[in-house]
């Protein structure tokens, strides 16, 4: 992530790797608008003509840690900005300060431009409400084979349930707290779903 003066004019910028193979998506803040290099396409999004935001939490099994930002442009365009850059075949690195300080600015420059984009975060209400359901089922099989296992006098099982159902509470947790469906406004961007 860069901030540079050039003739009275800032640009911020950001770039990561998607994948290993294949060049860096670059993103620019000017005063014009958004400017994105990706794949080999590149194009400039006034900050009046972005259309919506959302904001997510996205883990991954190589990087747990990473946040996502789809925009989306009034022409039906959308381009993904990811918090994380891959470095290696097994590694792949966190930017959370370039991130969150191109996203903050981005926001930023959208308000000061007058932009009426939809800023949402997390998951999609129906995706967030399937999810939820499938942890409720989850969350009775997993009661049931708990009682089922004290019954018997199955203890070694019954902790085997115990100490799976908090390692899933932890790793799932945070996701479904983070990925709660809400909107925002220009001034209020969520620091949960921020690195």
């Amino acid at each position: 992530m860069q901030v540079s003066e050039a003739q009275g004019a800032s640009v911020t910028s950001y770039a990561y790797k998607a994948s290993l193979i294949g060049s860096a998506h670059r993103f620019e803040l000017t005063d014009e608008g958004l400017s994105w290099h990706i794949a080999g396409r590149s194009g400039l999004w006034r900050y009046d003509e972005i259309s919506a935001i959302r904001l997510s939490f996205r883990p991954v099994s190589m990087q747990q840690h990473r946040f996502r930002a789809d925009v989306s442009h009034a022409s039906g365009g959308r381009i993904r900005i990811l918090s994380t850059s891959w470095q290696t075949a097994a590694l792949m690195a966190p930017q959370d300060n370039g991130f969150r300080v191109f996203i903050v600015e981005l926001h930023g420059r959208m308000a000061k431009a007058g932009s009426h984009a939809a800023l949402t975060a997390g998951l999609g209400r129906k995706t967030y409400a399937a999810v939820l359901a499938f942890l409720a089922v989850l969350t009775v099989a997993m009661a049931g084979l708990l009682i089922r296992a004290l019954l018997i006098g199955e203890f070694a099982g019954a902790l085997f349930i115990i100490g799976f159902a908090a390692l899933f509470v932890w790793q799932v947790g945070g996701f479904v707290r983070r990925n709660q469906p809400q909107s925002y406004g220009f001034d209020r961007v969520p620091k949960a779903l921020l690195p």
